[in-house]
């Protein structure tokens, strides 16, 4: 019980610590933004020290609670990336709920139990832990897509995410039955031996299918894509930037312990759906993209397809595989939540930010910051020296060492489409004249502006020094199952 205490504790702390910011929030006579942000930050930093404190105290190829819960260096891995990102994400939230005029209590507590979920799906070696840990993130997620009472827009996005994300836990969740009906086990390891022993029946494999559309809808994966636009047009702009990184890596943590952990000896039933699924996802987001005029809405299919090319790595599989999807999935986390940073920060009167207009004589206003913007599009598109660059590299050198080039020569066809609208914003800021208003409100979001700017360095540390984040991703795939 120690043990179980032990390797449970930073999902503890992170909840327990939640429900403070939640209570100091409704306690506070007045909206305290900058206070309770800055517990909220400090909490995911304690919490990521109990991580780290924790996992030096336990033993890595231990499972604790009957087998259910692991505090491996797969689970460490995304667990930091999880606290990062929400940590950017708090203080990406400041300026904006303090202009928006929202208390910030629930909010910051919602952003954190959600945290606390998936930080679950990471360590979950369990079927049944898994599920539980998607839907308290799931469930703090949708109302976060709605928390701004008084925009329509937040409405209609909260309403269509919880009815379209509602149908998609109850087809996993049916697809979950089946594989319990059909092996008698819930544990990925177990799950694993008994596949690999017997042939499995049409139960298994329809089981494997309904799982495997559930998991793509969390990804946002092609057809299961279309909630994507219109939830992150209508959410709260920080809220949308947390949904396409934490939620996201959540989700793909889940698909790889599943499925090339657990599923791997039915690897040839599944590698086809995913892989289909990979090349529509590449083709449809970049596509759809091209059309967009609202930043939200193409930043939206931007991060449809690059689901698909993180569904490379997962097709590729093995060691090689594992290792690109995750260090892509730091890559993503850092570029897209530095891209989101910049439509905050000119989300103002006058200077909407949402449009691809708005950025017009950008570089002559602001050179910094246009050179910022910059600096996130190339990394999205992935042109070196950005880690965007090395990030594909890494998965599509994985796809093709397993014998996926047809599948790699997509993905690269797809990103040199996905130039196109990147430049869209690039020839705004650098070629185009804009109205000559002054941006008032550019200037005064401190906080905004220094995430952006960890960001921005962090693009640039990834894409010329690689090597330490692509050790920190080697280190896990033992933990797999894998050879």
């Amino acid at each position: 019980m120690r043990a179980d205490l032990i390797a449970l504790l930073p999902e503890l702390v992170l909840a327990t610590l939640a429900m403070v910011v939640l209570l100091a929030g409704l306690a506070s006579g007045k909206p305290r933004h900058g206070l309770l942000s800055a517990g909220a930050v400090l909490a995911l930093a304690a919490t990521g020290v109990t991580l780290w404190l924790a996992a030096g105290a336990t033993d890595p190829a231990a499972h604790f609670f009957s087998g259910m819960f692991a505090l491996d260096r797969f689970a460490v891995f995304f667990k930091t990336l999880f606290l990062l990102s929400s940590a950017l994400v708090v203080l990406l939230s400041l300026d904006y709920l303090k202009r928006n005029d929202y208390r910030p209590g629930e909010y910051l507590a919602l952003v954190m139990f959600a945290t606390v979920g998936m930080m679950t799906m990471a360590s979950g070696v369990n079927l049944a832990v898994i599920y539980v840990g998607l839907e308290l993130m799931a469930l703090s997620t949708y109302i976060l897509a709605g928390y701004f009472r008084r925009e329509v827009k937040s409405h209609e996005a909260a309403a269509k995410y919880f009815v379209l994300g509602a149908l998609s836990s109850g087809i996993l969740l049916y697809g979950l039955s089946l594989i319990y009906g059909a092996t008698g086990t819930l544990d990925l390891a177990t799950l694993a031996r008994v596949l690999a022993g017997a042939k499995p029946g049409p139960t298994a494999v329809v089981g494997v299918a309904l799982l495997a559309c559930g998991f793509l809808f969390k990804v946002a994966a092609v057809p299961f894509h279309v909630w994507t636009p219109d939830v992150y047009e209508g959410a709260p702009t920080p809220i949308t930037a947390f949904m396409s990184v934490g939620p996201k890596a959540a989700a793909f943590a889940m698909f790889l312990r599943v499925f090339v952990g657990g599923l791997a000896p039915l690897a040839a039933s599944w590698v086809w759906l995913v892989g289909a699924a990979a090349v529509l996802t590449m083709i449809w987001g970049n596509v759809a993209a091209l059309t967009q005029d609202n930043v939200k809405r193409m930043l939206a299919y931007s991060s449809i397809a690059h689901a698909g090319y993180a569904l490379v790595g997962l097709v590729a599989g093995g060691p090689a595989g594992v290792n690109s999807v995750l260090f892509y999935m730091l890559v993503y986390t850092v570029t897209n939540l530095g891209a989101f940073g910049f439509v905050i920060m000119l989300e103002s009167r006058g200077y909407a930010g949402e449009t691809v207009a708005d950025y017009a004589g950008l570089a002559r206003r602001h050179p910094a910051a246009a050179f910022g913007m910059l600096l996130f599009m190339l990394s999205l598109g992935g042109i070196p020296p950005t880690a965007g660059f090395m990030g594909k590299l890494y998965l599509f050198a994985a796809a093709v060492n397993a014998g996926y080039v047809w599948l790699v020569v997509v993905a690269v066809v797809m990103s040199a489409v996905s130039l196109y609208y990147y430049l869209r914003i690039v020839l705004q800021m650098y070629l185009r004249e804009g109205d000559g208003a002054e941006p008032a409100e550019l200037v005064a979001a401190p906080w905004t502006e220094r995430v952006i700017w960890v960001c921005g360095a962090a693009v640039l540390l990834i894409g010329v020094l690689p090597a330490p984040f692509l050790a920190a991703a080697r280190a896990t795939a033992g933990l797999l199952g894998l050879p």
